[in-house]
């Protein structure tokens, strides 16, 4: 934690640290997975403690700001990813000074201490664009708080944590790390792009969530899968077949071809220093190696990998691999079923490790491609009564949401060819509504764009808090489809 350092010491250091994954502990967060994959070195927090602590009403006491600094260095450790830079601020000039300690990227969290501390701080943390969110302890903590609504109604990206509860703090800070990661990450996507228009464009991209598009050549798969080398693939091809519950259809061969894709893509993902990857040709990948199996092992190790090209939902794995450190089943919405009251979503490249790069994997059988008819694919056990949210960026500037619980995971029979291989059938509050909400009219002229309308990235748990907060720092608005 620095409470003290230069920005140019700052600086020098975070260029030292190189290109790393962050390691971390489980959350103590409510509904956010603490540690989390991020493309580079720490990144900074401003913390401020806004306004004097007392003992008269309407103001934080010493022990309680005390308690508050105890637990952002607690958190601190938990996220491992993350560095606060505290201090103490009853002014602009104060404020300033805190800010330009933490360096132009930093966004702030705001603790809320006394009567009017917040208003005394947070118009100079706007004039500087940066996100916010405010951590305010009700009836002690002052008045302020009600101003985070007008707030944010003048364009100002801030949230708001209006909690007793401390452990809220290490929330806030898992989701304000998101958006300096975005600014340092880079992914690497093979035409075409699909999705809605935004989302496909570097440009907006950039401009928008800070994210480089970095494109990649056809001829340049092909070149690094000729030169795998055949006892890693042979390997890595083993390693799957033995923590398969079953090998259905695809022979040894299908799976070192799996395999030998699966390091083609590691291979691309390291020498371009990317921290994820969208690839609209894969159809077009599978008689030379099929890439499933190498999506899903990316997605759980902590790199978001889309197929189909989908860019809406490449940058929303994206977003929730910083802020949860999940991976998110990225899925075509294979129906509504208003008889059971369910959601289906199904694909071939379902990651294993959903609850995180260091949880267990989930039970998969391998199977052939049902559309090819040929490959090795997996078909993941996902588990039955787990809450689900589903959800996915549009537009740069929407995030569609509704969320369910798993009751059932079909298990597709032998040489049947239905659909894709993973599925999940969730309950969901309301089919009729969903089937009829379907977008939540927020795709315009998207909706019929099939890739646009159809897919949704399905997350362990019921994650509706964090997305609300996600939406506000980013400057998203957040329609429910159900």
């Amino acid at each position: 934690m620095c409470t003290h350092c230069t920005r140019r010491q700052f600086l020098e250091v975070s260029a030292a640290s190189g290109i790393a994954l962050a390691a971390g502990h489980l959350a103590a967060a409510k509904d956010v997975s603490s540690a989390a994959s991020s493309p580079g070195s720490k990144v900074r927090i401003c913390a401020i403690i806004a306004g004097k602590p007392g003992e008269r009403s309407w103001a934080l006491s010493e022990t309680e700001v005390t308690a508050a600094r105890e637990r952002l260095a607690e958190a601190e450790k938990n996220l491992g990813n993350v560095e606060f830079v505290i201090g103490q601020a009853c002014n602009a000039d104060e404020t300033a000074q805190l800010l330009a300690q933490s360096g132009p990227d930093a966004p702030v969290l705001a603790i809320s201490t006394d009567i009017f501390g917040l208003r005394s701080v947070m118009p100079i943390v706007f004039k500087e664009g940066r996100p916010a969110a405010v951590f305010h302890i009700p009836v002690v903590g002052g008045h302020d708080w009600c101003l985070v609504n007008p707030w944010r109604a003048e364009g100002n990206r801030i949230t708001l944590f209006e909690s007793s509860d401390y452990n809220d703090l290490e929330q806030a800070a898992a989701l304000l790390r998101v958006i300096p990661l975005l600014r340092q990450s880079r992914v690497l996507v093979s035409p075409p792009l699909k999705g809605t228009p935004a989302s496909s464009s570097p440009d907006l991209v950039r401009d928008r969530l800070g994210v480089e598009l970095v494109p990649l050549a056809e001829e340049r798969y092909d070149e690094v899968m000729t030169g795998v080398d055949n006892d890693a693939a042979e390997k890595r091809a083993e390693q799957w077949i033995k923590e398969a519950e079953r090998v259905v259809e695809p022979t040894r061969e299908d799976v070192i071809k799996a395999a030998r894709a699966s390091l083609t893509l590691d291979q691309l993902i390291a020498e371009n220093h990317a921290h994820g990857l969208s690839v609209g040709t894969c159809m077009s990948w599978l008689p030379r190696g099929f890439p499933c199996l190498g999506f899903s092992r990316l997605n759980d190790r902590g790199i978001p990998a889309a197929c189909d090209g989908d860019m809406d939902c490449l940058l929303t794995m994206l977003i929730f691999q910083y802020a949860l450190n999940r991976a998110g089943f990225l899925g075509n919405a294979a129906g509504v079923d208003t008889a059971k009251n369910a959601f289906h979503l199904s694909h071939c490249s379902a990651p294993l490790r959903m609850e995180g790069p260091e949880s267990a994997k989930a039970p998969y059988l391998l199977r052939r491609h049902a559309e090819i008819r040929g490959g090795a694919v997996t078909e993941v056990h996902y588990r039955i009564g787990q809450e689900v949210t589903f959800t996915k960026m549009i537009h740069l500037d929407t995030l569609l949401v509704f969320t369910g619980k798993i009751i059932e995971v079909p298990k597709v029979p032998k040489d049947t060819e239905r659909g894709c291989r993973t599925e999940i059938v969730a309950e969901v509050r309301d089919a009729d509504k969903l089937s009829e909400n379907w977008g939540g009219g927020a795709l315009g002229a998207s909706a019929k764009d099939y890739f646009a309308s159809l897919h949704r990235v399905a997350y362990y748990g019921d994650h509706t808090r964090s997305v609300r907060h996600l939406a506000h720092l980013l400057g998203l608005k957040v329609v429910e489809e159900c």
